[in-house]
């Protein structure tokens, strides 16, 4: 089971997503969470995942809609430049850095599975990113690299659009450039993390309109998860519910000759083994 936030018949609802696609509402069996990142901040995906097994789907697949798997985390950082092909790509001459960089997005600025991105009028430049996120269940501060995976509940997908031009309208932030409303996307679902396996070395791919763009595997970062929950945790506490978004491979469609940006009508599929896949088109704003 994977769990779900979900729009069926104008209503949000959370719960899970069974073997045939189909949604087991769950949200009645927690009346003390509105959502579920009420029920991360509590420290209770662990239950919702448990009240999930064996329950049949309460709506046929089809008949929902993909919300972001968290609706209102309290923090989305993401890491940026963190694979050697991503370094090389500034041309700058220079080795990767000594710390990772890191940028924050705000939950508006993501839509759901099935949704499309948004690009707005003011700039045609919106580009795809594929990333593996991950859901802090555990919160800490100073966490050691050692024991940052026991404070990690689960696993999503996340293409991380960006707006090129507007990275660059400043010296020192991308911020502008990473936060107009529902220029990526996050989900399906959570997946559990259970084990090291799920992320020390898995293949992580981007799709548009069926073209391989994006391929690499996770043992290759710059900076591995369990140093991003350490170093970023050193800094602020890392709370139930918050979303680390670890890098994308090379390949984004800025760095084409001349660049690929995405356009109405285009389909990107972000996939990582053990995750699933993360679809979504491209719409005018």
């Amino acid at each position: 089971m994977k769990l779900a936030s979900v729009t069926a018949s104008g209503k949000a609802l959370f719960g899970a997503i069974d073997g045939n696609g189909g949604f087991v509402d769950l949200t009645d069996d927690f009346p003390a969470f509105a959502t579920l990142s009420d029920a991360a901040a509590e420290g209770a995906l662990g239950a919702v995942f448990e009240a999930a097994k064996g329950r049949n789907a309460t709506h046929e697949a089809g008949s929902f809609s993909y919300e972001i798997p968290l609706p209102r985390p309290e923090k989305i950082i993401c890491v940026g430049v963190n694979f050697p092909a991503r370094n090389e790509e500034y041309k700058d001459g220079q080795d990767a850095p000594p710390n990772m960089s890191l940028f924050i997005r705000f939950a508006r600025s993501f839509t759901g599975h099935g949704q499309p991105l948004i690009r707005p009028p003011e700039t045609p430049q919106l580009d795809y990113e594929g990333e593996v996120a991950v859901v802090i269940g555990k919160g800490g501060r100073r966490i050691s690299q050692a024991d940052a995976y026991e404070h990690i509940a689960a696993l999503t997908l996340c293409n991380e659009g960006t707006l090129r031009d507007w990275v660059r309208h400043a010296k020192f932030n991308v911020t502008q450039g990473k936060n107009w409303d529902g220029s990526g996307a996050l989900g399906p679902w959570l997946v559990p993390f259970e084990r090291a396996e799920q992320l020390d070395d898995i293949r992580l791919t981007t799709h548009v309109n069926g073209e391989l763009r994006q391929d690499d595997r996770t043992s290759r970062m710059l900076f591995p998860i369990r140093r991003q929950i350490g170093y970023i945790s050193t800094f602020t506490t890392l709370a139930p519910g918050d979303i680390i978004v670890t890098g994308t491979p090379t390949g984004a469609g800025a760095r084409f000759d001349p660049p690929r940006f995405l356009v109405p009508g285009d389909k990107i599929v972000v996939a990582a083994e053990g995750i699933g896949e993360l679809r979504n088109g491209v719409a005018d704003e």
